[in-house]
């Protein structure tokens, strides 16, 4: 299929990622970015700008999402928005994808997960075959997450860990998270994959489980400093968020009393023998489709936390800096087998 147009909207650390693997997977399409952020303006509050954006596109995708907000503010952009562009994108005739979140859920209080599942609600009644890819904790350069954790432990004698530290992630690469979406995007012109991923939800984690405690480890052991863990009661931790909530504090420090409850959630993949009827597996996806496995923390992470890299394998050479890599990651497996049963 030649010509094809593809719109993002979205422009911020899992759009641009979604875009290269758009562009490397369809060299002869037309992907466009477009937010508030961008020239022209597009905000999926305002349908009409979304309507314009998608104009002509065989293939809509929804990136839009906040993690601070008011309850007001999630449902006008994470319900609403994502009626809107998936009405636009109904209207348009296209395909469309949207990116949601492990943990959405239509009966939660808590308005990050409720407004997450109802903007899942709302496109499928507008785009039947619309498919959902929701991730657990995203991880690469860039990330909000590993990166911001990293940067506190440059600045404080510790780092925090929530309750008894033990709530459970699957982080997943940005880039294999792209890959998904380029698959799904294929949906237009191979069959395979359309019965694969069209009306499907697809949960996206990576190839390991890791207690909030081995997070933080993980931060420690890449970015090459040494800081205690220190874990704070929830009790604590939420009056502390409610103090937070009043001041303007630095992003860097931000957090909020719903972002304290969310942690005491596991975000993992659902396991196979659990997934209904309307859910497809994301590694299945990848494997078959783009013919890769979900990406390790332990590839990915020294490429970014690690200030000089790994010096000692920078001076190696090629060939040792890939023995040291590998029996690095085995190293880090072991360790982590042994500290949990996870």
């Amino acid at each position: 299929m030649t010509g094809r147009r593809i719109t993002i909207l979205g422009s911020g650390f899992v759009a641009s990622n979604i875009a290269q693997a758009l562009r490397g997977r369809f060299p002869e399409a037309t992907v466009n970015l477009g937010s508030r952020q961008t020239t022209p303006k597009v905000d999926v509050t305002d349908i009409e700008t979304v309507r314009s954006a998608v104009k002509g596109s065989d293939t809509v995708i929804n990136t839009v999402g906040l993690l601070q907000a008011s309850p007001q503010v999630f449902d006008k952009v994470q319900h609403e928005g994502a009626h809107n562009a998936a009405q636009a994108a109904s209207e348009n005739a296209s395909a469309y994808i949207q990116i949601s979140a492990i943990g959405s859920d239509v009966n939660s209080r808590l308005p990050y997960a409720l407004t997450k599942a109802k903007g899942e609600e709302a496109a499928r009644k507008e785009c039947k075959n619309a498919t959902i890819i929701r991730p657990s904790l995203v991880f690469g350069s860039g990330d909000s997450f590993f990166n911001r954790f990293s940067t506190l432990s440059k600045y404080l004698p510790f780092l925090p860990v929530f309750g008894d530290g033990k709530t459970l992630f699957q982080p997943v690469y940005v880039g294999d998270v792209a890959q998904a979406v380029a698959v799904s995007a294929s949906a237009v012109e191979d069959g395979q994959i359309g019965e694969r991923v069209n009306g499907k939800t697809i949960e996206a984690g990576g190839p390991e489980v890791f207690t909030y405690r081995q997070i933080m480890e993980l931060v420690l052991n890449y970015n090459g400093r040494s800081r205690a863990i220190i874990p704070i009661p929830w009790l604590v931790a939420k009056m502390q968020a409610g103090i937070i909530e009043r001041l303007p504090v630095p992003a860097l420090l931000s957090i909020t009393r719903d972002q304290v409850e969310q942690l005491k959630s596991n975000n993992i993949v659902t396991p196979q023998h659990e997934r209904g009827a309307d859910q497809a597996s994301f590694r299945e996806l990848l494997q078959d489709f783009a013919g890769v496995q979900p990406r390790s923390v332990h590839d990915v992470l020294p490429t970014y936390l690690s200030p000089q890299g790994h010096p000692a394998r920078m001076r190696s050479g090629k060939e040792d800096a890939e023995r040291c890599k590998e029996e690095d990651k085995r190293k880090k497996r072991e360790e982590l087998k042994n500290k949990s049963s996870y």
